[in-house]
């Protein structure tokens, strides 16, 4: 069941490009904290992370642990549109948007659950990877089966940019 995301009132937050089926609460950690006052942009590296992590124990068969899972990440893209504070509350959403033959393509966005705002976005790319070789792999059929029905949606991309 899709998750309906708190409205945002920053006319510069774009809106998701998919549905979210996935959303976990974040518990922020006083050395979260910059001299600013406010949560360091690297933090918010690590709450994704977090949530990319429990997002694939719900959504595959794979268990996240050394060896267990068939992607790496191979690129972050982050915009960050208001700061975010201690004792705030906040959430991460996470869903994946496209997959092809090697790489799958996820958008997270961190939120204030009571208000909307959103404090950043991420696009990750994360391409098949086989641990035990150190190399890049396509990505398994039954990890797209498990990702396609976890999303309620096809998200297989053929090379010309259709959904298969």
């Amino acid at each position: 069941m899709a998750y309906q995301l708190p409205q945002c009132n920053n006319p510069k937050v774009p809106a998701p490009t998919a549905e979210v089926n996935h959303v976990i609460d974040l518990q922020v950690r006083f050395n979260d904290i910059d001299i600013l006052g406010h949560i360091n942009n690297s933090s918010y590296l690590a709450f994704f992370d977090l949530a990319k992590a429990d997002y694939f124990t719900k959504s595959t068969v794979a268990r996240v642990e050394i060896g267990g899972i068939s992607v790496a990440i191979v690129n972050i893209n982050c915009s960050f549109f208001s700061p975010g504070y201690f004792n705030e509350p906040l959430a991460a959403a996470t869903a994946v948007t496209r997959i092809s033959r090697r790489s799958l393509t996820m958008e997270q966005r961190i939120f204030n659950p009571e208000t909307g705002d959103v404090k950043c976005i991420a696009t990750t790319v994360l391409a098949g990877f086989d641990p035990k070789t150190a190399t890049g792999i396509e990505i398994p059929q039954h990890y797209i089966d498990s990702l396609e029905a976890f999303e309620h949606r096809k998200l297989f991309v053929e090379k010309n940019n259709t959904i298969r």
